[in-house]
């Protein structure tokens, strides 16, 4: 086995038991003690686990919500690579919905300089702004504004948007699972939100900036199986790629 091949096998270890120890990777990988903890040194040094006594944990790490302001300039280039990728998707005619993630933000600007004659649905304030002036049809959903002033989330803003039939909805996410089927968010309202959004929407694509597969939100609103496709910018692991591919959902 070739070095590269034990590190991805160890760090996909990792990621599914959270933590190992050099003695057992050392008997099931058939190498020296001395040799793991090269392995281990190594992943550590590219950020992607933490050595711990006796072995490594993982370092899934589990932010708290951050202003919109702030998080719509990180890894802004990301953002755009999965906005362009999302808006091929999107059909003459389509009823979209654009949920509170700031990488729909960018999908917005990309709907505004385009000549698709669609419908946009939204619950995002700074999705609305951008669309403002646009010559696509805009309709706001409205409820309760949530603590990061970005958009409406809740009860009411529930029952509004079940009454629609998406045609296709872009759900972003706080943080993905691949190895308990699991996306997140950071509260129970937005989560709850998102599910209704899911539920209505004829396609369903999952919005996955490449550091999100190493984050956990507060609250499971959805299953990466409950997505007809996952949109995700450049960087994703063979690892990752390989687990997602085994849900059976488009990987864009």
């Amino acid at each position: 086995m070739f070095v590269e091949e034990r590190k991805e096998q160890i760090l996909e270890m990792v990621r599914k038991f959270g933590k190992v120890k050099v003695k057992e990777l050392s008997e099931r990988f058939d190498v020296t003690e001395d040799c793991i903890r090269k392995d281990l040194a190594s992943l550590e040094k590219r950020n992607l686990l933490k050595r711990a006594y006796g072995g490594a944990v993982s370092i899934r790490s589990n932010p708290h919500a951050i202003e919109v302001s702030a998080r719509k300039c990180q890894n802004l280039e990301g953002k755009k690579i999965i906005a362009s990728k999302a808006v091929e998707l999107i059909q003459e005619g389509d009823v979209v919905f654009l949920d509170l993630s700031t990488t729909n933000i960018e999908v917005a600007k990309l709907i505004a300089v385009s000549n698709k004659k669609i419908t946009v649905i939204t619950n995002m304030l700074e999705v609305l702004l951008v669309l403002k002036e646009a010559t696509q049809r805009v309709i706001f959903v409205g409820g309760e504004l949530n603590d990061e002033r970005d958009g409406f989330f809740g009860a009411m803003t529930i029952q509004i948007l079940l009454q629609f039939k998406f045609d296709i909805a872009f759900l972003g996410a706080a943080g993905i699972n691949v190895y308990d089927n699991e996306v997140t968010t950071y509260g129970v309202d937005d989560g709850l939100t998102k599910d209704a959004a899911l539920k209505t929407s004829r396609r369903t694509y999952l919005l996955a900036e490449v550091n999100k597969f190493s984050h956990d939100g507060n609250y499971k609103y959805a299953a990466i199986t409950d997505f007809d496709g996952m949109i995700t910018d450049m960087g994703l692991s063979d690892v990752v790629k390989n687990k997602v591919t085994q849900y059976s959902i488009e990987l864009i």
